[in-house]
């Protein structure tokens, strides 16, 4: 009976300190890690947030960018600070999804961290160079199936988001390639054009930009940015590959304090002001709630597991 008393106490006792947390955060500023360098990606999404949810907390939101080996070496900061809800990252789904996978050692997984909320989503598309064998879906399967040895496609580092989508694409077409990694996606781009590789996955800007054939998007459906490019599902091959981000923290935070920090994600995230920079930067804002943006990123860690390990790729 006094034990059971006692784990009552406590219980009530951690429960009134959670609820005071929760009544005074954030008292000082909050620190979002962007596990990569600035002018990046990331760092522009980091920072198009940034703002909003300052006004949302009432408090400075300030930005830490520590990039390297596919952003793992940021999130380790974020493993390593206390769960009190002033230290958060920005990250999108690749550290957290495919890197773990790749390397095993890694102080981190999905379960280390609490998931805030989903904050933009960028799907991806199948974008083909000037001097392919091929100018539509139909003739890269019929090249596909008939040379699999001949199809060579690009990608920005192994286990990159665009390698992973790409695995994806050809597992579902039932196909194989000659995978070529670049240094970033400024190489691979110069490599396409140039007629070293034949095809890539990327973001919509980039196929826009290139005005090079888009054979297919990557998604649930069709693109508005591309209106007239039909989804792998249409054209009989159900395929989904995207880039998608938003805010975490440590697992162990008080479920005060991310009730807090997920209610100003969700104001920031449909603030104008941002939804017209994600707009520009080629993504979509797109908010999701701690449990639904945990469930995509942990489908996207099965998906991953399974790309990875049947491409032979990760620790031996």
């Amino acid at each position: 009976m006094r034990r059971s008393l006692l784990l009552l106490a406590a219980a009530v006792l951690a429960g009134a300190v959670s609820a005071a947390s929760a009544q005074t955060y954030p008292s000082r500023p909050v620190t979002m890690v962007v596990p990569f360098p600035p002018g990046g990606n990331t760092d522009l999404m980091a920072r198009a947030l940034q703002a909003e949810l300052s006004k949302a907390l009432s408090q400075s939101v300030i930005i830490s960018n520590k990039g390297g080996a596919a952003g793992t070496i940021g999130l380790l900061d974020l493993v390593k600070a206390e769960p009190d809800g002033y230290t958060i990252a920005l990250t999108p789904n690749n550290p957290v999804t495919a890197q773990p996978h790749m390397q095993p050692n890694l102080r981190f997984g999905m379960d280390t961290f609490r998931y805030i909320c989903l904050t933009y989503y960028t799907p991806y598309v199948l974008i083909a160079g000037p001097q392919a064998p091929f100018k539509t879906f139909a003739e890269f399967v019929v090249f596909a199936k008939a040379k699999p040895e001949n199809l060579v496609y690009g990608h920005p580092g192994v286990a990159s988001q665009p390698h992973l989508v790409m695995l994806g694409v050809l597992k579902a077409v039932g196909v194989d390639g000659l995978g070529v990694p670049f240094q970033g996606a400024g190489p691979m781009s110069h490599a396409l054009l140039g007629g070293t590789i034949m095809a890539i996955t990327e973001s919509p800007p980039v196929a826009k930009a290139s005005n090079l054939p888009v054979l297919a998007a990557v998604s649930a459906e069709r693109l508005a940015s591309l209106p007239d490019v039909p989804t792998m599902k249409e054209l009989g091959y159900p395929a989904i590959g995207f880039s998608a981000g938003g805010l975490i923290a440590p697992a162990k935070m008080p479920d005060a304090v991310a009730s807090v920090l997920e209610r100003a994600c969700a104001t920031a995230a449909a603030a104008p002001e941002y939804r017209a920079i994600v707009d520009r930067l080629g993504a979509e804002a797109r908010y999701l709630p701690g449990d639904q943006f945990r469930a995509m990123f942990d489908a996207d860690s099965v998906a991953n597991a399974e790309a990875i390990k049947r491409a032979g790729l990760g620790a031996r």
